[in-house]
């Protein structure tokens, strides 16, 4: 029998775990680990609250959580309640999936300022994350900035441009949508320091701004490359340029509510009151021009307001002590996804933050044949009587998936009108409604 170990609970730990049930069948254990009581990671505190269709796939890893041989152990803090020491000890193999969930920092002067967050904190709150449900961003001035040039921005600024009855059928929490009601904005500006043929954003994610009740996205027409070269671009990238030409050919419209694409453009500061503290009210930026690809600035700096302002440029791993970490990169240290004999990882925690939720399952499998090649025979760990032994001795008192489906139980029970669920957002919420007081 084969003890398999997976650190994270998102699309990454899932597929892996798929993986693992079609190579070795009944011959493999596997525990799913996660610090919330709660699965599947990215898709529940990620992905936007708006596109329920790609919140879906948790119907796959759903089936998966089901197999006799699977099984979900929730709030259990890896580095507080066991280490990967003592994972590695009962386990054959011990995979890290825990995504890259914290903000690379964005490193100008100014970013201390109130008013200032990180997309990963910012999605958290909107989401419901528990880590991030007492954010209480301020939408009581006029003008938004988001830094970034991808589709998190661009979730983001739809977010905040979208009216009440545009949330139908979303599961976005009640405290941010309440806020979101009351908000006095009437423009986002995305900043991207690069041009428009250098983003890494997707059509479907463009589209969708063309189509917003009270808002109209614009495009300086001058940021645009000549249209002969969008030849060279790959088709999905043809069809994300052809939607911000759409924008730039646009008329001017009544919708009170402006997203503005402000391209070439790098953060240099932001600015708060005369005294250089309080809450932020404009960003300095420099306009830059592309040198090989990429952007230099040219010394010409202009200001636009901003009374909030989200960082979307990156997300980075968390390091877990006794783990090779590779800070420049943002994850952990690894070759194919080996850290060190029998401690393994993937996903946005091998590879960075890049590629799609589906990118995650080539990416499982990938991992699964690696731990093949490194265990041909069958071990002769404890694995999960261990795991449950250690727990007792230090009142451990892990959630299992069948926990879990009282929380969602009650989660869709509690859900407003036209909304799939009314998420908690704090540990004891959730734990309470599993019976586990």
């Amino acid at each position: 029998m084969l003890h398999l170990a997976i650190i994270g609970s998102g699309p990454a730990g899932y597929y892996t775990a798929e993986a693992a049930l079609k190579r070795w069948g009944e011959e493999v254990h596997v525990d799913i680990f996660d610090l919330q009581p709660v699965p599947f990671g990215l898709i529940r505190s990620g992905v936007a609250p708006d596109h329920q269709s790609i919140k879906g796939v948790a119907k796959r890893y759903d089936a998966v959580a089901q197999a006799p041989n699977v099984r979900f152990v929730g709030k259990v803090a890896v580095g507080r309640d066991i280490s990967i020491a003592e994972l590695q000890e009962l386990y054959d193999a011990v995979v890290l999936a825990t995504g890259a969930p914290s903000d690379r920092t964005l490193e100008i002067p100014g970013s201390d300022l109130g008013n200032v967050f990180g997309s990963a904190a910012f999605v958290g709150w909107y989401n419901g994350h528990p880590h991030f449900a007492d954010l209480a961003p301020d939408f009581a001035g006029g003008h938004a900035v988001v830094i970034g040039n991808g589709n998190v921005a661009l979730d983001i600024a739809r977010i905040l441009a979208k009216v009440p009855q545009e949330f139908e059928g979303a599961d976005i929490v009640a405290h941010a949508l309440d806020a979101l009601r009351a908000s006095k904005l009437t423009s986002v500006t995305i900043l991207g320091r690069r041009g428009p043929h250098q983003i890494a954003m997707t059509p479907k994610e463009l589209g969708e701004l063309g189509s917003l009740e009270r808002a109209r996205p614009r495009v300086d027409p001058a940021d645009l490359p000549p249209e002969a070269e969008d030849a060279a671009l790959d088709p999905g990238m043809r069809k994300s340029i052809q939607h911000l030409r759409a924008f730039a050919a646009d008329t001017p419209s009544d919708k009170p509510f402006t997203i503005n694409f402000d391209f070439f453009a790098a953060p240099h500061a932001l600015i708060g009151d005369d005294n250089g503290g309080g809450a932020v009210q404009a960003i300095e930026v420099e306009r830059t021009a592309l040198v090989d690809g990429r952007a230099g600035g040219t010394g010409e700096f202009y200001q636009v307001p901003a009374d909030l302002v989200i960082s979307a440029i990156g997300y980075r791993t968390n390091p877990i002590e006794g783990v090779p970490y590779d800070t420049a990169a943002g994850r952990f240290a690894n070759e194919e996804g080996r850290i060190l004999p029998g401690l393994y990882c993937v996903g946005w925690a091998r590879r960075g933050p890049s590629g799609t939720i589906g990118t995650n399952r080539p990416d499982g499998f990938a991992i699964v044949d690696r731990i093949a090649e490194d265990f041909p025979a069958p071990g002769n760990k404890r694995g999960r009587a261990g795991f449950e032994a250690l727990a007792a001795a230090r009142g451990v008192d892990f959630v299992t998936f069948r926990d879990w489906r009282k929380i969602d139980e009650a989660e869709v029970a509690r859900a407003r009108d036209g909304a799939p669920r009314e998420k908690f957002v704090a540990f004891d919420q959730m734990l309470a409604a599993a019976g586990k007081h």
